[in-house]
Order: C-alpha cells, then sequence, then structure tokens
C-alpha cells in the first residue's frame, strides 16, 4: 500500500486532514479506517493467490483460497 492509498483511506473513513496530519478524534473513524485498510490488503492477498502460476497451486487450489481470503471480510 502506498503513502496515497493509506491517507486517501484515512479521508474515506472521516479522518480530518490538515495538512497530512491526521486527528483521529473518534474511535468510529479509527475503526472505519482499520477496515478499509484490512479490506485493501485481503484483495491484494486473493488477487496473489488468484494469480500465482505454480504447478502445484492449481485453479481449484488458488480459487478457494482466494475466497477464503476476501470472506474473512464478512465476518
Amino acid at each position: 500500500m502506498t503513502k496515497n492509498e493509506i491517507i486517501e483511506m484515512a479521508r474515506q473513513a472521516g479522518v480530518r486532514d490538515d495538512e497530512h496530519i491526521f486527528e483521529f478524534s473518534q474511535y468510529k473513524y479509527l475503526e472505519a479506517f482499520a477496515r478499509l485498510v484490512a479490506e485493501k490488503e485481503r484483495e491484494t492477498c486473493a488477487n496473489i493467490c488468484e494469480t500465482l502460476e505454480l504447478p502445484e497451486w492449481p485453479d481449484k487450489v488458488r480459487k478457494p483460497l482466494a475466497q477464503a481470503i476476501r470472506a474473512r471480510g464478512q465476518a
């Protein structure tokens, strides 16, 4: 994740941006930010599973792994 992606997620979560000095004044913003970061990380991991070109990881292994990673966000 890049610095700009993290800053954008903080803005999406409602964190006040005062020239990149962020204020997590309420826990709801911190929780929203954490959810966005976790979602981005899960999706990145799932994409890696789906695109691995390893003979010992056929589609029948890669796709369920990617689905399981994405499903963690639904728990």
